[in-house]
């Protein structure tokens, strides 16, 4: 015989059993069926497989720059005593820029020579004594000890006068390395040292530039140098005006920059309204090559990779692929399991499964 909370508590389990068989029940009949279940094509949608021409190339910007340009430095250091040009004022090959004062140039320049002439006189002097003694050996009077002595005196002497003469020489160029000249007719670009500065040897001091003939230099990956050709065209465009050239490749780059896998690419702008220091852009075609392309919205991810569905006879067979790389709305294969024409579905892919019968929406 039960209590009543025995009866209550055999009452609660009886409801709570019936409650979870409900709703398994439930469950089991509300489970979603596919449509190529219930024996009703799948509507989706579909793209061909293609092998992209023709498309935009991809650009590299650069700064336009002067084919011929040089920074100018003094050989030796001092103060900028004079500046003969100004930024932006055309100079002819050999004028005098700067001038540059040096207190210890012209006193040691002075010194050599001097040691010069000290060593030539000297020298001079061994000469006439050196012949004197081969008169007096020829009549016996001096040994062939002392000649020889005499012809040794006179040739270090001579060796003397040598070295000397390349040091009055060496301290003459160094004088003359305190003017500054150009090397060729250009521009001034830059002024980098104002007078009174001091200048230490190799420290740039102008920027110069030719007024004709421009060029500008772009990094690119190596993968794009293969298709490319000395003198070959490639277009340019100015990054502000949005103005188009044709550029002419000239310079190949064999070795990367040392902070990226980026080589150097140098294209002429000839017949081109730009400036030393316009931004323009670079475009560089893609080799495609034989790669195929489908719609990005076609590739879809499971746990064997990556797989598209083709379509063939209404029907949908899942086709692992590979994609090397994505360009805009479309994915490039790198995997033959496609062939150019194919159908993809690339609309409708989260209700299929293998082999589902389809139907092909406009």
């Amino acid at each position: 015989m039960f209590t009543s909370s025995q009866a209550s508590l055999r009452l609660v389990r009886t409801v709570c059993l019936g409650f979870v068989m409900a709703s398994l029940a439930g469950c089991g009949d509300e489970r979603g069926v596919s449509a190529s279940e219930q024996g009703r094509a799948v509507p989706v949608r579909v793209a061909e497989v293609l092998r992209p021409t023709g498309t935009e190339p991809l650009y590299f910007a650069g700064a336009v720059r002067a084919r011929q340009r040089a920074s100018l430095t003094f050989q030796v250091g001092g103060v900028l005593s004079d500046r003969a040009v100004e930024l932006g004022q055309s100079v002819e090959s050999g004028q005098v820029l700067a001038r540059l004062y040096n207190p210890e140039l012209e006193p040691a320049r002075d010194a050599a020579i001097a040691r010069t002439r000290e060593l030539e006189a000297q020298a001079s002097q061994a000469r006439r004594d050196l012949q004197r003694t081969e008169r007096l050996f020829d009549k016996g009077v001096v040994s062939a000890h002392e000649r020889e002595q005499q012809r040794a005196r006179l040739e270090a002497l001579l060796a003397g006068v040598s070295s000397a003469r390349a040091a009055a020489s060496q301290t003459e160029r160094l004088q003359m390395e305190s003017q500054l000249r150009a090397p060729f007719a250009g521009q001034v670009e830059a002024v980098l040292v104002e007078p009174g500065e001091f200048v230490s040897p190799g420290q740039p001091v102008f920027r110069i530039a030719t007024a004709g003939g421009l060029e500008v230099e772009v990094r690119v990956p190596g993968s794009m140098l293969g298709s490319l050709q000395i003198g070959q065209s490639v277009p340019v465009r100015n990054g502000l005006s949005n103005t188009r050239f044709t550029g002419r490749v000239v310079e190949i780059g064999r070795s990367a920059s040392q902070v990226s896998a980026l080589y150097p690419l140098v294209v002429s702008l000839e017949n081109a309204d730009l400036q030393s220091g316009d931004a323009v852009e670079v475009g560089l075609q893609r080799a495609e090559g034989d790669a195929l392309a489908v719609p990005l919205a076609a590739v879809m991810r499971s746990a064997d990779g990556l797989a598209v569905f083709r379509v063939n006879d209404g029907q949908v067979r899942r086709i692992p692929v590979e994609v090397e790389s994505v360009r805009g709305e479309l994915a490039m294969l790198g995997s033959d399991t496609l062939a150019a024409g194919d159908q993809v579905v690339y609309a409708g892919l989260t209700r299929l499964a293998d082999n589902d019968r389809v139907e092909l929406l406009p």
